[in-house]
């Protein structure tokens, strides 16, 4: 752990070199895997070349130190080349979520000085007005497709430019990533990742997943959300070991081929992947190699485990952190931490982290075995803790630390045991988790008040057993409004159209009234139990 911290801590410290540059040219940093199956090495070699051409690109754009970048990209070679571009410029790059609507997109990229915005060809229009994105743009777009009008081709940048000379070395505290986190009080908040964070990433790479020189490594999450962009890009080049990408949406049928024909030995995915290959009734591989297989996102049921251990022919172990942490609790794979998994357990905290369970109603002293109480992490104690505070909100950051600095409260419940296992109970914001992404109930209830029948909205996540939980959505209408299956069906359609397509409601309530407390905050949790005449699709 001291070499981690110092290496990706110290002030000479250089993204570019620690996560590209330092790794022989010919090992193979990546195995991109298309649509049809067919799979391509990029060596790190490839990348160091390809991404000083696009530096290099960007720089004469006006890219320095600091600068925003945003990726609105899949799993691809050109995501590799991208985002390894802007941290060769000292530059921020602000991961997009593919499945976001051009408001959500909007929302985290205005007003945090960004300078470009690199798109897939399909992602383009998102960026036009058309699609309800703002007129007038302080950002060039660069374009995987043809470029059209002021656009920019990412090709013609690659292959057109002259290397970077040399990498900028931005140091332990310099940022390398901006990602944000929805709550239930506001806007999505921004994350800002420094470098020395990596090694945190890297702890949990090494320990958490136990990957391997000799894995064939496939973390399925999106970059575009923590896991996927901690755990599927920057942990497997943090370790300069080889991580499989499939440019694709998911489905059983490309899971269970990934799975085979590149023989994958170490898998991670969100417990929804595990639980649709269940439900998808189809036959596991006969040549499955699977060494290990974890799971973060959600919590994992324990017929999940037991599911995995029949077909797969080994257990799926849960694993638990956030987006300013990383991750920080687990069922460890690495055999120096491995134990005996207990059901409906997310494990015990990982090594440089210290994670504990306090009463809800103390600041200092433990909960009781067994019984739940807030998750905290004892900063003092946590050498790999480094997130300081959303970007340009203190009071967000505030609610965050308790007053002496001690704790982070991470907004969620749990018990633990007297072995130190850890029991995930609620969260405290609210948050919905599903598939593995998580929704916050803000943005989707802004996207449903824009409705001129609607009145009052607030969502919650209910069970699933497919999904983990959905979106269910509380509408006070207005007065003379008609609730029927058409409305229901209106709102639908604009949760998908301005926000996410996952992120619909799958019920939609109509009710008189929202709970409340006195200072008029809506008690979602009082929603979850109440049984009203509600809308379908």
């Amino acid at each position: 752990m001291a070499d981690l911290l110092k290496t990706f801590g110290e002030p000479a410290a250089n993204t570019a070199y620690l996560l590209c540059d330092r790794h022989p040219d010919d090992a193979v940093a990546f195995t991109v895997v298309g649509k049809d199956m067919t799979g391509h090495d990029i060596t790190y070699g490839e990348l160091r070349d390809r991404s000083s051409r696009m530096a290099g690109a960007l720089a004469a754009q006006g890219v320095g130190v600091g600068d925003r970048v945003a990726t609105l990209m899949g799993k691809s070679a050109e995501l590799l080349v991208a985002s390894l571009a802007i941290w060769r410029l000292g530059a921020v790059q602000v991961p997009l979520f593919t499945a976001f609507a051009a408001p959500a997109i909007a929302l985290r990229i205005a007003g945090n000085d960004t300078k470009v915005v690199i798109t897939d060809a399909d992602q383009r229009p998102k960026l036009d007005p058309e699609s309800g994105f703002p007129g007038e743009r302080p950002w060039r777009i660069v374009t995987t497709g043809p470029a059209t009008g002021a656009d920019l081709s990412f090709a013609e940048l690659v292959e057109g430019h002259a290397p970077l000379p040399e990498p900028v070395a931005v140091g332990g505290d310099g940022l390398i990533v901006e990602l944000f986190t929805s709550g239930t009080a506001g806007t999505p908040k921004a994350v800002p990742i420094p470098l020395r964070a990596v090694a945190g990433f890297a702890m949990y790479q090494q320990f958490g997943l136990d990957h391997r020189p000799t894995d064939v490594f496939w973390n399925g999450a999106d970059p575009g959300w923590a896991y996927g962009l901690y755990f599927a890009i920057i942990g497997p080049l943090a370790l300069g070991q080889r991580g499989l990408l499939l440019n694709g949406l998911f489905s059983a049928e490309s899971t269970w081929e990934m799975l085979s024909r590149f023989g994958v030995t170490n898998f991670a995915a969100g417990p929804t992947v595990y639980r649709k290959l269940r439900a998808s009734g189809l036959p596991a591989p006969g040549d499955l190699r699977l060494r290990c297989c974890s799971a973060a996102g959600e919590p994992l049921p324990p017929d999940v485990v037991d599911w995995a251990l029949d077909t797969l022919g080994v257990p799926v172990r849960d694993h638990y952190g956030s987006t300013e942490l990383g991750m920080v609790v687990a069922h460890a794979w690495h055999p120096d931490l491995r134990d005996e998994i207990k059901p409906g357990s997310m494990g015990r905290p990982l090594p440089g982290w210290n994670v504990r369970v306090l009463r809800e109603d103390t600041n200092s002293a433990p909960a009781r075995a067994n019984v739940p109480g807030r998750v905290v992490v004892d900063i003092a104690d946590s050498p790999l803790m480094w997130f300081r505070g959303y970007r340009d909100a203190p009071e967000q950051t505030a609610e965050k630390f308790s007053p002496d600095g001690r704790w982070f409260y991470t907004g969620d419940t749990a018990a633990r045991d007297e072995e130190g296992h850890m029991f995930f109970s609620g969260r405290g914001d609210d948050i919905i988790l599903m598939a593995g992404y998580r929704i916050g109930p803000f943005e989707v209830e802004t996207v449903l008040l824009e409705h001129a029948a609607v009145a009052e909205a607030a969502v919650v996540g209910v069970p699933d057993e497919e999904y983990g939980e959905v979106v269910e959505a509380f509408i006070v209408p207005r007065p003379g409004t008609e609730t029927d299956d058409a409305l229901a069906a209106e709102l639908q359609q604009l949760v998908r159209e301005r926000y996410a397509k996952h992120a619909y409601p799958r019920n939609v309530h109509f009710v008189a009234e929202l709970p409340k407390t006195s200072s008029g905050k809506t008690q979602r949790f009082l929603l979850r139990p109440q049984q009203a005449p509600s809308r379908r699709r």
